[in-house]
């Protein structure tokens, strides 16, 4: 059963608490500079490693980027559902990345159709972010939180403190998040980033970019 709040009570809803200790890491300059790395064409291997380094800890993860094509809606979906299964995606940022019409808000309402939410997905453009509450999370939760924001009209930095979104990306649940660069300096690191280009066939090149462990493992679930 879904539970759809309406995005004015978004501050309202969430209690106060003490802002989690969000983690710094950096890509490992001795390899490949991240930022070189997310903005290359679609690899035809099945991924790259990278080297992940955690500030606080100085634990070294591996870093993993996976290229795949979405030929039509139906891969699209096929995809958003086994990533819907995974327990991990309960506690998960997710950025997706693409230009007007890439097939962003396409994939997040497959996505959120195969976890369960029922109705109307409408796209957060204007709202900022669309609240929603499941009944059931796919770990077996008994309710999961999804935060579905949309920063293209995102200029004001205050807007960030204002709307609450500080305790939105502090609580639990599963946060989705598209044009993240309109929001940089104020979003934490992303657990798994998607990065989707029309093809001229129509089909979609994606470049899937694991962030974390949660990432890794999510990706591993998904794209063995």
């Amino acid at each position: 059963m879904r539970r759809h709040v309406n995005h004015i009570a978004v501050k309202t809803l969430l209690q106060p608490r003490q802002q989690a200790r969000l983690r710094v890491r950096q890509v490992d300059t001795t390899a490949t500079d991240l930022r070189e790395a997310e903005f290359l064409p679609p690899a035809s291997d099945t991924g790259k490693q990278l080297t992940l380094i955690d500030q606080p800890t100085g634990v070294v993860h591996p870093l993993i980027i996976k290229s795949l094509v979405w030929p039509d809606e139906a891969a699209t979906r096929r995809f958003a559902t086994s990533l819907a299964r995974q327990p991990a995606l309960a506690h998960c940022f997710i950025e997706l990345h693409g230009d007007l019409g890439a097939g962003k808000t396409s994939f997040v309402r497959h996505l959120l159709q195969a976890l369960g939410v029922r109705g109307r997905i409408k796209s957060p453009t204007y709202a900022v972010v669309e609240p929603y509450e499941l009944d059931h999370g796919p770990g077996g939760e008994h309710t999961l939180a999804i935060w579905h924001c949309d920063f293209y009209r995102f200029n004001d930095p205050a807007e960030w403190e204002e709307a609450g979104f500080r305790e939105i990306f502090a609580s639990s649940g599963l946060k989705l998040a598209e044009w993240p660069a309109k929001a940089h300096g104020m979003l934490p690191p992303a657990d798994l980033a998607l990065h989707i280009d029309v093809q001229d066939d129509g089909a979609r090149a994606v470049r899937l970019i694991a962030q974390s462990p949660t990432g890794i493992g999510l990706l591993a679930a998904t794209c063995p």
